[in-house]
């Protein structure tokens, strides 16, 4: 079909999704909205890399400018012709780079619920006999792929639906299952399916990442913590392994240093206050960690990051 012959309400242009995230997004850097899970950013300028992280499934759309995030000395880049899928505990570098004031970086962060992707997969009965080739699922934690206008056009819908509560509490479920059922119909369709299983998969590591991220300023074992989820110390080290690729001893030294990279951005906490908030009663010990983790030391760290904007990853995709 001409797009002449698309009636003028229904035709798409990338310019749509452009305009609309200006609107929603007026300050610099990331804008919380009131979906649960959904975060416009807007960037005027070219940004540093900056370390950052995961916390649920989500998929990245950019309506205007150009990214790039650094997995496993991995770099993927993507614009408005391509989209991102982000497995959680994703850790990555991520930087803007292209972006002016005018013509700012323009995109959103949505978070997937890994049910839904379950729900909509068993419903897509006809999947087996879609033509596209599917990749193996390579276990790689970030994937970029082409954005279709059929996927462009549920994200334009979805957006908007979001502004008014009406649209939002009706409307909005269903342009969401739009985009889950346009991804499963891609490329990206075993990889999503891959990831929203591994996650669905942790329930007691994911009982326990919550109550770590309540605890940091406290001491905490391995034993306490497999206590929680009432299992052994070695029957829960092993499954924590397993899921997250690490054990439970780094994965929550991990989530210290991260907090503190989190305290020292926002600048409200001098290092020593940072270090006690996240559980370290010594200073020297907490700088040389901090340095063996992110290659600076606290304060080189805060002052690289002073006067820029954060992207915050790490809070756009916090469990809602």
């Amino acid at each position: 079909m001409d797009i002449q012959e698309i009636p003028t309400e229904e035709r798409l242009v990338p310019g749509d999704l452009i305009a609309t995230l200006a609107a929603r997004a007026p300050a610099l850097g990331p804008n919380p909205t009131d979906w649960p899970g959904l975060t416009f950013y807007r960037f005027t300028a070219p940004t540093a890399p900056q370390w950052d992280d995961v916390g649920a499934l989500a998929i990245c759309v950019v309506a205007q400018g150009r990214k790039a995030i650094t997995v496993d000395d991995v770099r993927h880049c993507y614009d408005q012709f391509h989209y991102l899928v982000m497995r959680r505990s994703m850790r990555f570098q991520a930087e803007i780079v292209q972006a002016s004031v005018e013509k700012p970086y323009l995109s959103f962060v949505l978070q997937v619920d890994p049910s839904l992707v379950r729900r909509i997969n068993a419903d897509m009965i006809e999947r087996a006999a879609t033509t596209f080739h599917r990749p193996p699922v390579d276990g790689r934690d970030a994937y970029v792929s082409p954005l279709d206008l059929d996927l462009l056009g549920a994200a334009l819908r979805f957006v908007k639906s979001v502004a008014q509560a009406p649209d939002r509490r009706v409307l909005a479920p269903i342009y969401l299952q739009e985009i889950v059922y346009r991804v499963l119909q891609s490329e990206q369709c075993d990889r999503l399916i891959d990831a929203a299983a591994q996650e669905s998969a942790r329930n007691p590591v994911s009982d326990v990442i919550h109550y770590v991220s309540e605890r940091l300023s406290q001491p905490l074992t391995i034993a306490d913590l497999a206590e929680h989820v009432s299992m052994s110390p070695s029957t829960f080290a092993h499954l924590f392994r397993d899921a997250t690729g690490m054990s439970p001893y780094q994965f929550v030294k991990r989530m210290r240093l991260d907090r503190a990279r989190g305290l020292l951005v926002d600048g409200t906490l001098n290092a020593s206050e940072v270090a006690k908030s996240v559980g370290y009663s010594s200073l020297s010990a907490f700088i040389t960690e901090f340095k063996r983790h992110f290659g600076v030391t606290p304060r080189a760290y805060a002052e690289a990051q002073r006067g820029g904007v954060a992207l915050r990853v790490d809070r756009a995709t916090a469990p809602v």
